[in-house]
């Protein structure tokens, strides 16, 4: 095992250490190690962690060292600062303690094409690294749409060979595309909010959304169902059309470096509180907007920079680590997400 291989394993093992491993084997899920070893007996997935990331290299090739998806990525540094008063009564973690906890950002574009334009009618993202106290770690990894464009692992694979190029024109077989969508009616619901809504101005100007449904747990060991969002004092601002065919392929970026040099950034994450009948385990489906909504902390981004080189470069951010009261549900593309980011960091830090 190369040198860079065992520093990806270590990594990803010392983040097991921070809980992940006790979720796993709790909930008996099938997760594998970056080297590909079962950590917990389980019945075999549909398609599995290689199965998908190879598909997302069958779309975009690979540039050895980077990430198979959400390549092209901005770092930046923060902090958060929960509401203790707030969230007490749903959460015990210490992430809403009231105090500053240093937080290592990355927004980025969904795809495996560094050169992707800024303008690009897909999902941004951005994932937060929470380092609280006694050595505890939370990750968020969320996206700028409601929901997700798959319900299940296989639709997202089947997804990505739908995508996959034709050699004779290097673009996707429009047959293809459209059998995937006419079976995968999972997948049209992300596809229409990414068709209706042009891309944000800035990283500055979106919302960003967990996605998923978590669970929050209390000192009182009582469980709630949420969904967080991440709400941008700067507001909501997308690229009119026009802007879409003007503005240069690479402006996100620079975009958030120059903003955060005029003073610091600032998300309200809000939690909705869900009531029984509402969807848990299928990222595809939003709730009904009268549900209740707590401001629970504020993110605070002080500065940002180029990824090559920075804190944010070589973070793994599986969505599985988490703090002592907050767990993960059912959600079979959340539980999926874990193995393949692990199998996807083992291949970028063993240089491949």
């Amino acid at each position: 095992m190369s040198y860079s291989m065992k520093v990806g394993l270590f990594a990803y093992e010392h983040h097991l250490k921070k809980g992940i491993l006790a979720v796993v084997l709790a909930l008996g899920l099938p997760l594998a190690t970056p080297l590909g070893t079962p950590l917990a007996r389980a019945a075999e997935p549909e398609v599995t962690a290689d199965q998908v990331v190879s598909a997302i290299e069958g779309v975009f090739g690979v540039t050895p060292g980077q990430r198979r998806n959400h390549i092209k990525g901005t770092c930046a540094a923060g902090e958060f600062v929960g509401i203790h008063k707030a969230a007490a009564a749903y959460s015990r973690s210490t992430l809403f303690s009231g105090n500053p906890v240093p937080v290592v950002a990355r927004f980025s574009l969904a795809g495996g094409n560094p050169k992707a334009p800024d303008f690009a009618k897909s999902p941004r993202g951005m994932a937060l690294e929470f380092s609280l106290p006694h050595d505890e770690i939370q990750h968020m990894t969320m996206l700028n749409t409601p929901m997700f464009g798959a319900a299940q692992p296989s639709t997202f694979y089947d997804q990505m060979v739908a995508m996959k190029p034709d050699p004779a024109t290097g673009k996707p077989d429009p047959e293809k595309m459209k059998a995937f969508k006419a079976t995968h009616p999972d997948s049209l619901a992300q596809a229409d909010f990414l068709a209706k809504h042009n891309p944000p101005v800035s990283y500055a100007n979106s919302d960003f959304y967990g996605i998923h449904t978590f669970k929050f747990i209390n000192r009182a060991n009582k469980t709630t169902l949420v969904r967080w969002r991440f709400v941008p004092h700067d507001g909501e601002k997308r690229l009119t059309d026009a802007e879409l065919k003007s503005m240069p392929p690479n402006f996100l970026e620079q975009a958030l470096i120059d903003r955060t040099k005029k003073g610091p950034v600032r998300w309200d994450m809000v939690i909705s509180i869900g009531k029984p009948g509402d969807p848990v385990d299928n990222p595809t489906l939003a709730w009904p907007a009268d549900r209740k909504e707590v401001k629970v902390g504020t993110l605070t981004i002080a500065s940002a920079m180029p990824q090559h080189g920075a804190a944010c470069e070589n973070i793994n951010y599986d969505p599985l680590v988490m703090s002592d009261g907050i767990e993960p549900t059912n959600d079979p593309i959340l539980l999926f997400r874990s193995p393949a980011y692990a199998t996807s960091f083992a291949k970028r830090m063993g240089g491949m």
